[in-house]
């Protein structure tokens, strides 16, 4: 796997349904990864709803080739934070993806063999959701290669967690370490007041991990403030951070890189 040879660490972004914020999750992960002096890789391989294009406000943007491979879209001008989805081999954000498992399967190991990342510090990988053979095609691709973990993902309502429950299955399975559960969508941040206010139940995520014995990283409330930040391809933390969501990727920085050793700038 030589053009992953300079990743020093990877991290899977999962959930077990779709609508629960993971590629929000993942974008401002790897944004404030970045934001932290690492040099960053995102690779989105949920190919029938590619939306990281959109959350980085890097639509507009095509992928090219070199001698050593795909050549990713940089986000920054600096070149620390480094981006490869289909979207970007699109013509059209509306024009879906109609295929079967194979070809899936074909693209996704062509993303992890064929992109020159360079050296990188981190490469989070936005998956679809569910446990399906995409995920089966990232693991076997992975297997030789210093994958930290798992950030799982949900919302507080019963049925997330329990979907969210089978990925944890999945990760066990596939003897993936789970970095934590991250709880998305919990409570209503008020853009007036700032006071958060629990619209649907709350606290699933946090009992899913202490059942299961595994870190719980936090809570992030629905925050108007953080989806203008999608919209426009800005960290959470550098245009609002002392916003609760902001607290929580910089205490999951802080814990990911003092996992690994690794020192903040």
């Amino acid at each position: 796997m030589p053009m992953l040879s300079g990743v020093k660490h990877i991290i899977l972004v999962l959930s077990g349904k779709g609508g629960v914020g993971k590629s929000t999750v993942s974008t401002q992960l790897a944004l404030a990864l970045k934001e932290a002096g690492f040099k960053v890789g995102l690779l989105d391989i949920d190919l029938c709803g590619p939306s990281v294009p959109y959350l980085l406000h890097l639509e507009d943007r095509d992928v090219h080739k070199c001698d050593e491979g795909w050549v990713p879209v940089y986000a920054d001008s600096d070149q620390r934070l480094a981006v490869m989805s289909i979207g970007f081999l699109l013509k059209d954000r509306d024009v879906s993806v109609v295929w079967r498992g194979p070809k899936k399967n074909a693209m996704i190991k062509q993303f992890l063999t064929d992109v020159y990342w360079q050296d990188i510090d981190f490469l989070v990988i936005d998956t679809p959701p569910g446990t399906s053979d995409e995920h089966i095609t990232v693991m076997e691709n992975l297997k030789d290669l210093p994958c930290d973990g798992a950030l799982l993902v949900t919302t507080s309502q019963a049925v997330s967690v329990e979907d969210c429950m089978k990925e944890l299955s999945f990760c066990k399975k596939a003897n993936i370490p789970v970095l934590g559960v991250l709880e998305n969508l919990s409570g209503f941040v008020c853009p007036v007041c700032s006071e958060c206010t629990n619209i649907f139940s709350s606290g699933g995520g946090k009992s899913l991990a202490n059942l299961n014995n595994i870190p719980f990283l936090g809570s992030i409330p629905i925050d108007p403030s953080l989806g203008q930040c999608g919209e426009k391809g800005e960290s959470c933390i550098s245009v609002k951070p002392d916003s609760p969501a902001s607290k929580v990727f910089k205490d999951l920085v802080l814990t990911i890189s003092q996992g690994n050793g690794m020192s903040i700038d």
